[in-house]
């Protein structure tokens, strides 16, 4: 694939964290490719990201209203090798000048894990360099305190220091983690169905505004009504911090059957998103506050809430987590915006922070479509 047909986002590389001391700070290529995004990033030890380049697949997937597994794999398979060179370039650097290499070995789609792992693993061994197997989650899960003093939101410039009360949410996953450190996560609660964010894009696709449906339905939901249509809010009414959003697709799109073609105009759209959003934010905050009442967070006592992964994006959900940190007496983090959704910088970070913690690959590793951080 050529340089020109690289659709590049998140080309902004931040240098602000200059290094103290004698020792050389260590520099990292992350690989991600786990499902629609071919990214690769050179990060170091002092928070700086050197190099970042992002292939985004969403024009190949859009006129299917989702993710085609098949043309995502080959798309990975056509931009990888770009995708690293570009990123190389950008930091002004060589591979010989990379410390450790970094990829994801799951979870996700697996024919695109396979070919970022496999580009990773061939140049490990060719070039005898270390090579970390990342969790893409557990990418999502630190990111976060690969902070931006430069970022103008609060929230991306706080030291995020262990334990913390994390909110991961994307397309497939939805959990309150408590994180302990590096590869020590406990789950205090889970969805029991769809994530939200899978619930969003069905939102979008129901009422033919395109995908990612997502940030789609944010911006409308800043134009309408949050409380013209009263959709369920599933377990709020009972103890624990599981979730469940399939109960509001279903009501969702039961009323959408029950209108008229007619109704449904500009304002009905944006009302129709405001409230089905206002139903997703309040389900995340009822189940956070239980979180903190649990008896396994109040005993770590973390001093951060944090959010990331691709609904982090959500403006709503940003700004009622950060809400409900303040009442809590707790700070609230979240990654830049750029980093809500799969890169190779959250890969390149998570890579420097295990191999700080000496998890390299001594063994050939099988990528998993299917790998939860309780696991690690």
């Amino acid at each position: 694939m050529s340089e020109e047909k690289i659709i590049r986002i998140d080309m902004e590389t931040t240098t602000d964290h200059a290094h103290v001391g004698n020792d050389k700070p260590i520099l990292c290529l992350g690989i991600e490719s786990s499902c629609d995004e071919t990214s690769a990033a050179v990060v170091d030890s002092d928070k700086n990201i050197l190099g970042h380049i992002i292939y985004s697949q969403i024009p190949e997937h859009q006129k299917y209203g989702g993710v085609v597994p098949e043309l995502a794999a080959r798309a990975h398979i056509l931009a990888v090798d770009e995708v690293i060179k570009l990123a190389l370039e950008r930091a002004n650097k060589t591979i010989d000048d990379i410390d450790v290499i970094a990829a994801t070995a799951g979870p996700g789609l697996i024919g695109g894990v396979l070919i970022g792992w496999m580009t990773a693993t061939g140049i490990a061994n060719a070039t005898n360099k270390p090579l970390v197997a990342v969790n893409h989650l557990e990418g999502h899960a630190l990111v976060p305190r690969l902070k931006s003093s430069s970022a103008t939101d609060s929230a991306t410039n706080i030291d995020v220091e262990f334990p913390y009360l994390l909110m991961l949410a994307s397309g497939g996953h939805c959990q309150i983690l408590l994180v302990h450190g590096v590869g020590k996560y406990e789950m205090i609660g889970q969805t029991l169905d769809d994530s939200a964010g899978e619930a969003f894009d069905k939102i979008a696709k129901m009422l033919g505004l395109g995908y990612p449906g997502g940030p789609i339905v944010d911006s409308r939901a800043k134009l309408g009504n949050p409380k013209r249509f009263n959709f369920p809010r599933p377990l709020c009414d009972k103890p624990g911090c599981d979730f469940s959003f399939s109960g509001i697709k279903t009501a969702a799109r039961m009323l959408l059957d029950k209108t008229s073609q007619d109704e449904i105009d500009e304002n009905f759209i944006n009302d129709f998103c405001a409230s089905f959003q206002q139903a997703i934010v309040d389900c995340i905050t009822n189940r956070l506050t239980n979180a903190l009442k649990d008896d396994r967070v109040k005993n770590a006592k973390p001093k951060t809430m944090v959010v990331a992964g691709g609904v982090a994006k959500n403006s709503a959900i940003r700004s009622a987590m950060e809400m409900l940190a303040n009442k809590n007496n707790m700070l609230f983090a979240a990654p830049p915006m750029n980093l809500c959704t799969d890169n190779g910088a959250m890969i390149a970070w998570a890579g420097i922070e295990n191999y700080k913690q000496g998890n390299i690959v001594h063994e050939p590793v099988a990528p998993r479509p299917r790998w939860p951080l309780t696991e690690l």
